[in-house]
């Protein structure tokens, strides 16, 4: 080895040269690898869900039309599902009033984004649904028969069972006071127990019950047994599940009243809708 090569190889190296000169399993080189693949994955991974944000929208207002659509009892899995929920009339509701408003597009406006903003929504004092804001505004929808008179009125409902937030619909007929269905479709209650608020047979018996009585009194109640007002307001608890069947018998009887949408059930019943 001549005495120029001698001086170039034991010249000090840079921070490069000397991490490259590291064997390759050693500590540095094995975090660096690591550390470099998380990155990648990382950022092959937001790419991903960046490109998929759009369809999974889709999906999701999809899915929000299925559960309507069921609700209302009009979902025909071989009929394509814009097609069906066009027949239903989406309206922006101002819940103080119980009118109808032209201040937001109903096609597009976001429940759940107008209840997290200060400008659209208050925060409750009493709040037995757990919901700690309430939307000034939220949108309903109304299924009108073949003479065009409203044959069913589909209203959003969410509170807090035992261990997430039940967001669902609530299916009424035209005099606003008996119950076609209810059926949520986001939840996280335990499987089994809560999350039976999605058995097919626990759904079927809010059919042809009642919300309020001759005087006008709210009575619906979810619990073991079926209150002094009568059977036609009972919906039985779920076995096992006393803290879900309470935070839906807290949720109903909320968007039912007058914090709810009482207002507007009574301008239905005036014919006012």
């Amino acid at each position: 080895m001549s005495e120029d090569q001698n001086v170039q190889n034991t010249a000090p190296k840079g921070a490069i040269g000397r991490f490259l000169a590291m064997p390759a399993d050693s500590l540095p080189k094995t975090l660096f690898v690591a550390v470099t693949l998380c990155l990648i994955a990382s950022m092959i991974v937001s790419a991903v869900a960046v490109a998929l944000r759009p369809m999974q929208e889709v999906n999701k207002l999809k899915d929000k039309q299925v559960n309507i659509l069921q609700v209302a009892g009009v979902y025909d899995p071989n009929v394509d599902v814009v097609e069906a929920f066009a027949a239903f009339e989406p309206h922006v509701l101002e819940l103080e009033t119980g009118e109808f408003t032209d201040q937001f597009d109903a096609k597009t406006f976001d429940d759940r984004a107008a209840a997290d903003d200060p400008a659209t929504s208050v925060a409750l004092t009493d709040d037995p649904a757990g919901i700690a804001r309430k939307s000034k505004f939220v949108t309903v929808y109304l299924l009108r028969d073949d003479a065009g008179a409203i044959d069913k009125v589909i209203l959003p409902i969410h509170g807090y069972g035992l261990w997430s937030t039940l967001y669902g619909f609530i299916a009424l007929e035209e005099n606003g006071n008996d119950i076609y269905g209810l059926q949520f479709y986001s939840h996280a209650e335990t499987p089994g127990l809560g999350a039976e608020v999605d058995n097919p047979r626990w759904k079927a018996l809010w059919r042809d019950k009642k919300l309020a009585d001759e005087d006008g009194l709210l009575q619906i109640t979810v619990a073991k047994a079926a209150p002094a007002a009568g059977a036609e307001f009972h919906v039985d608890a779920l076995a096992g599940a006393t803290l879900t069947s309470r935070g839906v018998d807290n949720l109903v009887k909320f968007w039912m009243g007058e914090a709810g949408f009482a207002p507007f059930l009574t301008n239905l019943k005036a014919g006012e809708i």
